[in-house]
């Protein structure tokens, strides 16, 4: 057995939804309730950086090979089609894939509320309760449309008074933030080029009266830069300062293109990081400096981001891409195993202001993921831990969360997969026949 946990090599005590006990080596339980010497356990792994819906678009040959804001202008006309059961299914699936692959906890960005869809908080908290992962739903929010010089269309935005009453609303009746909580929310203006600077001060003002986080993407591409430049005559930091953003309130979602001083910003006000590598890497957007932010003090986490930038929603293996890309930018001898792990757990976690998950240790929620290395690539392994990233485990074994089994023996527990997957591919195709 390999743990990433300390004092901890003999196994785990679990009562309800809390680690109660740290079995050391050597030492035995009284009562062995799972035989676990063949498999690797870690912290159920923290999604900190995702839009359930878009696994409804996955690979869609309009969208293919372009950067960000092509990328995004193929898009929104198919988004703007989407309708409430669309995105209840698109949001089960991709709960059920981050959920195979390790992850109980999941931040979702959803920012798309057309005609049709104006109730999407409450449809995806329903959806997460049914699959039981943790979720940070953050009520996202377009205001800018192409009419006022945005990206998106206007069919995809909304008034600003309407998405501050329904964030408020969304906060009251969902928000728990009680340790251990299955769900929270926060606020998630979606980007620069999309909502109005005033939209930015009044999220950060309700969120701090509140007392929930923000959230939003930023410095993904240089395109976004150059929008902020010529629109508000600002870099990204600077923008995200002037409307009162810079803080441990706020988590930001790719984070690529800084300079230095914005790195050493950034760590002195306490804002973290989700990295996006697979994204980054199909978008072609850049690469995220995680060390250098890391040195600053800055959390970082990851996000499997879109499923239509990234086309799956895998944490394990975004894990692996993590490690790979940024020994890519910093060297194999400066980024290990066990960092990029940190990322898809502790710091991960404590990124989106949640720090009781995604470690092993007393008192810790009950929320782990189990891994066989028994695979024919991990043939001939001499480390466990190092083989589930290097040699590429994709699928766990089992799942714990909140104490309770939402995976075993490498299949969801009280979830029909093919009724998931033939409702899912019924919608994706009802939403390109509104085109």
């Amino acid at each position: 057995m390999a743990i990433l946990a300390n004092n901890a090599e003999g196994g785990l005590v679990i009562e309800g939804q809390k680690i109660i006990e740290l079995v050391p080596q050597g030492q035995h339980l009284l009562n062995e309730v799972m035989e676990c010497s063949d498999l690797v356990i870690l912290p159920g792994l923290i999604n900190g950086h995702h839009h359930f819906y878009q696994t409804l678009t996955r690979a869609l040959p309009q969208a293919l090979n372009k950067p960000l804001f092509g990328w995004l202008q193929s898009l929104y006309p198919v988004w703007a089609g989407l309708e409430p059961d669309m995105l209840y299914q698109a949001t089960r699936l991709a709960l059920a894939e981050l959920l195979l692959s390790g992850c109980t906890s999941a931040a979702d960005h959803h920012y798309l509320f057309p005609e049709a869809l104006t109730e999407a908080m409450d449809i995806q908290a329903e959806a997460a309760a049914s699959m039981g992962v943790r979720m940070t739903m953050t009520r996202g929010s377009m205001s800018l449309g192409t009419d006022d010089g945005g990206l998106p269309p206007q069919n995809t935005v909304q008034h600003e008074d309407i998405i501050l009453a329904d964030s408020e609303r969304v906060i009251k009746r969902y928000h728990n933030a009680a340790e251990g909580s299955m769900l929270q929310v926060a606020l998630a203006p979606c980007s620069p080029f999309s909502v109005t600077p005033e939209l930015m001060r009044h999220s950060a003002t309700l969120a701090a009266e509140h007392k929930v986080m923000l959230h939003t993407h930023l410095a993904e591409t240089i395109d976004e830069e150059n929008f902020c430049v010529q629109r508000f005559g600002l870099r990204t930091v600077d923008y995200l300062d002037s409307v009162g953003w810079l803080g441990p309130q706020t988590w930001l979602a790719h984070g690529i293109h800084f300079n230095t001083d914005e790195i050493q910003r950034l760590g002195a006000s306490g804002t973290s990081i989700t990295h996006c590598p697979s994204s980054n890497m199909i978008l072609g957007s850049g690469i995220c400096k995680t060390l250098d932010l890391m040195a600053a003090g800055v959390e970082i986490g990851l996000g499997v981001d879109g499923s239509a930038s990234n086309d799956h929603s895998n944490l394990i293996l975004e894990t692996r891409q993590a490690l790979l890309l940024q020994r890519l930018h910093y060297g194999s001898d400066r980024v290990s195993v066990n960092q990029a792990l940190d990322w898809a757990t502790s710091s991960g976690a404590r990124a989106i202001n949640r720090p009781e998950l995604g470690q092993i240790k007393l008192g810790s929620q009950a929320d782990l993921a189990f891994f066989k290395v028994d695979g024919i690539q991990h043939s001939g392994h001499h480390d466990p831990l190092a083989s589930l990233l290097l040699s590429g485990a994709d699928r766990a074994e089992h799942v714990l969360v909140q104490g309770k089994w939402r995976v075993r023996d490498g299949a969801l527990t009280g979830i029909d997969v093919d009724a998931l997957k033939f409702n899912h591919h019924h919608a994706a195709k009802n939403l390109m026949a509104r085109l």
